[in-house]
């Protein structure tokens, strides 16, 4: 038989009055909880009883979660909210130095940031000190402010796991107005040019033919521009959840931006399963094609099987998708658990087929990055460009990096290391 943990539940306080606090908490977080879900948590918490803190756990979650990306947060304010149920007001004081600016001691948790201002719910820290002679004494503090970053500046560098809410919705609003211009392809097709280097053949003997064969000027061409296809290939698995959301909205901006030089932008998402989800991305509400998107892609926060989905990629899309010498992003970070071999493979294809290849990982997040991961170890040979997609300034620099097509990133660096004994 099983060992059952009691969960202690507050004698005075009633049961209806803290699950209320805890929807709004999850509500403030980003959930989309409503009246009719919290009377249903309350029955259900009455119908199950209090047999343990697991129990107690899954019956709120079966209630107030309705999307796998909101696990994370919902765990987060369990965790916040149910330490202490009898004391809220000293759990959040509390909390209250660990969550206020930026964290020193460490980086919060996924979710953690979102579910602690919720449960703040705009609470004001004390600072004032009481003196010993019964008195209160202001303390003034002088700040520098002369090497500090704007918030706007500070919100470009900040990893999108460690954005709280107001923060993730600020950082949509600022990739909404991103771009990702591209030099147009010089193709073999002539237009006509007067100033032209190359002599249009063509065009002085029809000229020639209706002036009786006589040739008085020379016609004159120059290359006719062409503009790839940007493809994108966005990992939306568990552990890129996040970060999937964030590329989404950047990459709706650019399918959605006029004059940036894209003959067409397609999307895929794949996790367990390859999605394409390119005509959602041509709905104008960025929450509307994201939605859409979300709904068609049913293994968000799943698994992950790079090599299955690519290989799915490379036999159903590639020819469709490829042709006019198309750009190619990877997001992913690579951690795949399939066979090396055959991702490895999968990769070269891809590789073969694209004018150029960027992989965005945000684990180069971290300085100590290395290549140990089986899955890096064998994508990393096959792409054109290594580089961190994990901040606001981190998209920015991918316009310049494909601008340039001798950027390699990091990859040089990480293919020595992967030479070295």
């Amino acid at each position: 038989m099983p060992e059952f943990v009691p969960l202690e539940i507050p004698d005075t306080p009633r049961l209806s009055h803290n699950i209320t606090w805890f929807a709004r908490a999850l509500r403030k977080a980003g959930l989309r909880i409503g009246p009719g879900r919290v009377i249903d948590a309350i029955r259900a918490v009455e119908a199950a009883g209090f047999t343990s803190k697991d129990d107690f756990y899954w019956t709120l979650h079966a209630c107030f979660v309705s999307r796998p990306e909101q696990r994370t947060v919902f765990a987060q304010v369990f965790r916040l909210y149910w330490r202490d149920p009898r004391y809220l007001e000293h759990m959040m004081s509390m909390m209250l130095p660990a969550v206020r600016g930026v964290q020193e001691e460490r980086m919060a948790a996924p979710g953690e940031k979102r579910a602690a201002e919720a449960l703040l719910d705009g609470a004001q820290p004390d600072t004032s000190e009481e003196d010993p002679h019964g008195g209160e004494e202001e303390s003034e503090v002088e700040i520098d402010a002369s090497q500090t970053m704007s918030s706007e500046e500070r919100l470009r560098q900040l990893d999108f796991e460690q954005m709280s809410t107001d923060e993730i919705a600020e950082a949509r609003r600022m990739l909404a107005r991103l771009t990702l211009p591209v030099k147009p392809i010089l193709s073999r097709r002539g237009m006509p040019d007067r100033l032209g280097a190359r002599a249009d053949w063509r065009r002085t003997l029809r000229a020639a033919m209706r002036q009786g064969g006589d040739i008085h000027t020379l016609a004159r061409q120059k290359p006719r521009p062409r503009w790839p296809n940007l493809v994108v290939l966005c990992d939306i698995s568990g552990s890129m959840s996040q970060y999937s959301r964030m590329v989404l909205h950047f990459l709706h901006a650019v399918a959605n931006h006029k004059g940036a030089g894209w003959a067409k932008v397609h999307g895929f998402t794949f996790g367990t399963r390859l999605t394409n989800i390119t005509r959602h991305l041509a709905t104008r509400d960025v929450d509307a094609a994201l939605a859409a998107a979300g709904a068609e892609a049913q293994d968000w926060e799943g698994g992950t099987r790079i090599g299955d989905c690519l290989h799915d990629f490379n036999r159903d899309w590639s020819r469709r998708v490829m042709g006019q010498g198309a750009v190619v992003l990877l997001i992913t970070d690579g951690l795949d658990r399939g066979e090396a071999a055959a991702l490895a493979h999968e990769m070269q294809r891809l590789h073969l087929s694209a004018r150029r290849l960027i992989w965005l990982n945000p684990l180069l997040r971290w300085e100590g990055f290395a290549p140990k991961a089986q899955g890096i170890r064998a994508m990393l040979p096959h792409v054109d460009s290594f580089r961190a997609g994990h901040s606001i300034a981190t998209l920015e620099e991918l316009a310049v990096a494909i601008s340039k097509p001798d950027d390699a990133g990091e990859k040089a660096r990480l293919m020595a290391a992967l030479q070295e004994p």
